[in-house]
């Protein structure tokens, strides 16, 4: 025993973990590619729901097979569907690849999927349910399910389910920094073990923690076996073994193991927020534990600064913002989900007759997210490379270790140099933004000195301005110059008001013609916040260059009116046509002598209303680019439109998603970030 002590309480067993476990993920999540065991024309599998998620128009089911599958199903008109967790199904529909995301530095839906080992999403034409499960663990879940779904903060704090959390309450959470309140983890679990030490006070130490580890275990299944779940419950036993046989292994060390053995079950958790998340947090609080103080608050203030030190880099590249308003709201609410909301769920969940209180209690609860979500101490920092991650903890263990001032300073030092990375581009970016069935084009100066967006896209299924904003702040772009409405279409800028609510915006361009309702809206918003906008302009300047608007006339209808823009940058040509028709096209061809154009954003998404043959002939684009919706009901781009421009090289963002031209030093580099 004393040999095994000393091994266990060396750090180079820790050491040698770290690397085994580092060149363990690297290999099975790296190396090794997996390969589904289904096909895409699979269209019927046979499967246990291990997880259902409902809607007010369809249902999203997991159903594990031959492995795990993503299906939804659209729920007809009024139509009823019983299904519990454990059923087993058969669904028949058809099997759908999952799309990359379509504009850097957002979500990647098909990578999510993929480190959850799910390949396949199935669109559900069908399904029958084969048989109920009669396993008791299961059927004790699906208890607990139904009796957790009169109280969408039941579901949440219990069984670890966001889906029936308003977006609102969800992003002010996010927004306040306070989102890991609402995620089953340490916190929860702690004040859980609290509770059952508690209840089973005289019971002998080794039956009271074999129970509440059989408790755990049991909860772990419940809540689907989460990353930060499994840390807490994981990290109890390995206490409980480090305290029975008096190995004095530190809690450091006691973590290092239980991170470790989280990922030799699955390598893959290394891409978990939750886990990250967890691991971080842990990590911050035992950091904490060095400088404590008798006073409880400022144990609050210590604790809630690391927890904020350790868990910023993860943040950061989810959110690109931090708001500092943080330290505030996690100071109280913590303790108050801690020792009020939390309690109250589990005493709730026994007693049903007290949900009048909870409900007045969860009602507080989202009074004082929604007071803090309204101030904003926003400050914006970019995406941070796996290099300056590094660097960052180590200066972080530094501090912590040493606790001198200095490495505070270089950690404040190394985010200015994160952000002023992206400050030092000398590119000019012209982006074609995927946003689906709308337009929106996106124009850097070097050294982000000017910023245009023209239009915003704006179909309501169709998320476009939150990927936008995402994108710009990881970029290390906090304002645009220039917000730029080709015209009143709902498409084009439909999204405007939702930018102008939440990012900086200097000054807006307005297409001429009369103003519609979604144009008057937008004014009415701009006066409110006293930004500046004009209508119908000649030309524009950005940086060291000019944009010149073609088209001045005013015509009866919006398309026509679009804005025509037209600029040179390092000598290569760009036109944007908005949704412009032949009969536009016509009148700037006799207007203006055009030829030989680099790039030709498309009018009016590819249909047979614009481009014509003269007009393209004339213009001879080398490259061509249509802005259109993946499988849009309006059959766009047009099959003549296509022919009219053969000679050039077409790019579609449904295809190639959004498509990014680099200019620097007279050289011309194209980029895409396909779906």
């Amino acid at each position: 025993m004393t040999r095994l002590k000393i091994v266990l309480q060396s750090n180079y067993l820790y050491i040698t973990l770290i690397i085994i476990t580092a060149l363990y993920i690297l290999i099975f999540t790296k190396v090794c590619s997996y390969i589904s065991k289904y096909t895409i024309n699979d269209s019927a599998i046979t499967g246990k729901i291990i997880s259902i998620n409902e809607s007010e128009d369809k249902i999203s089911l997991l159903v594990k097979g031959k492995e795990k599958i993503k299906a939804t199903y659209y729920l007809k008109d009024n139509e009823k569907v019983d299904l519990n967790i454990g059923d087993n199904i058969t669904i028949h529909g058809k099997n759908n690849i999952p799309s990359n995301n379509t504009l850097p530095n957002t979500f990647n839906f098909k990578k999510y999927l993929y480190n959850n080992k799910i390949y396949y999403t199935f669109t559900i034409n069908s399904l029958n349910v084969n048989y109920h499960s009669k396993n008791p663990f299961i059927i004790i879940k699906n208890y607990i399910t139904k009796k957790c779904s009169y109280s969408k903060y039941l579901s949440l704090f219990i069984l670890g389910d966001k889906s029936h959390l308003e977006e609102k309450i969800y992003n002010n959470l996010k927004n306040i920094g306070a989102a890991h309140l609402i995620a089953v983890s340490g916190m929860h679990i702690s004040m859980f073990i609290l509770i059952l030490n508690y209840l089973l006070y005289f019971f002998k130490d080794r039956d009271k923690n074999i129970i509440i580890i059989i408790f755990l275990i049991l909860y772990s299944y419940l809540t689907g076996f989460t990353p930060s779940v499994e840390r807490v419950v994981i990290m109890y036993i390995l206490g409980i073994i480090n305290k029975r046989y008096l190995l004095n292994i530190s809690s450091l060390k006691l973590l290092l193991m239980t991170g470790t053995i989280i990922l030799l079950i699955n390598p893959f958790n290394i891409y978990s927020t939750s886990f990250l998340y967890s691991m971080s947090c842990a990590f911050g609080i035992i950091a904490s534990k060095k400088y404590h103080h008798k006073n409880y608050i400022l144990n609050m203030i210590i604790t809630t600064s690391l927890l904020m030190l350790f868990t910023l880099p993860i943040t950061i590249n989810q959110n690109y913002e931090i708001n500092l308003i943080l330290l505030l709201s996690n100071l109280l609410l913590i303790p108050f989900v801690s020792f009020i909301l939390y309690p109250l769920t589990l005493i709730t969940f026994i007693f049903p007759f007290l949900i009048k209180i909870y409900n007045i209690v969860v009602f507080i609860f989202e009074s004082i997210i929604n007071l803090f979500s309204k101030i904003k101490l926003t400050i914006y920092l970019p995406k941070m490379p796996f290099y300056i991650i590094i660097i960052y903890y180590l200066l972080l263990i530094l501090f912590i270790y040493f606790y001198h001032k200095r490495y505070l300073v270089l950690l404040a030092f190394l985010l200015i140099i994160n952000k002023t990375v992206y400050l030092l581009n000398s590119n000019y970016i012209i982006g074609l933004l995927d946003v689906g069935q709308g337009d929106s084009t996106l124009i850097i100066s070097p050294n982000h000195k000017n910023v245009t967006l023209i239009d915003t896209g704006g179909l309501d299924y169709y998320s476009t301005i939150n990927n936008t904003l995402l994108y710009l702040k990881s970029i290390g772009i906090t304002k645009i110059n220039n917000l730029i409405i080709s015209h009143g279409d709902f498409d084009h800028m439909g999204e405007a008001i939702n930018l102008v609510n939440n990012f900086k915006v200097e000054k807006v361009i307005f297409n001429c013609g009369e103003f519609n309702n979604l144009e008057q809206q937008l004014m009415k918003l701009l006066d409110k916040k006293k930004i500046t906008y004009y209508s119908c302009i000649n030309e524009l300047n950005i940086d060291n260059n000019k944009l010149y608007f073609l088209q001045t006339k005013e015509y009866d209808n919006e398309n026509d009116n679009s804005n025509v823009i037209y600029t040179e940058i390092d000598g290569y040509k760009f036109m944007f046509m908005g949704d412009a028709s032949i009969a536009t096209e016509n009148a700037i061809l006799k207007k203006y002598k055009l030829s030989k154009i680099d790039v030709l954003k498309v009018g009016h998404h590819g249909s047979k209303t614009s481009s014509g043959e003269e007009f393209i002939n004339e213009l001879n684009p080398k490259y061509s680019i249509i802005s259109v919706g993946k499988n849009n009901r309006y059959g766009h781009p047009n099959k003549e439109v296509l022919d009219n421009l053969k000679d050039t090289k077409i790019y579609r963002t449904d295809q190639d998603g959004s498509i990014m031209f680099k200019i620097k030093n007279n050289k011309l580099k194209i980029e895409t970030c396909s779906p």
